[in-house]
């Protein structure tokens, strides 16, 4: 599912995806766009920062669907058989 509010949000900075990797020391634009297109979510640091740099709040641009990888793990790790 696509993100509009991300590229809505991007746009309204007048970023452009390049712009927004590199500020977030991605070296190309493909992260940004896989994260626009719904490909994949950002780590949970990353999507503070993006938040942070659009001056947008990190619910409304990701929905409170961000990755947080480490705690995916642990609570994967943790998960009981019944």
């Amino acid at each position: 599912m696509k993100n509009t509010n991300l590229t809505k949000a991007r746009e309204k900075k007048n970023l452009t995806q390049e712009q927004l990797a590199k500020m977030l020391g991605k070296a190309g634009k493909q992260s940004v766009s896989n994260w626009e297109n719904g490909h994949n979510k950002p780590p949970l640091p990353i999507a503070f920062r993006i938040a942070e740099i659009l001056e947008e709040d990190i619910s409304f641009l990701f929905s409170l669907e961000v990755q947080d990888s480490h705690t995916k793990r642990l609570s994967e790790k943790n998960r009981v058989a019944v």
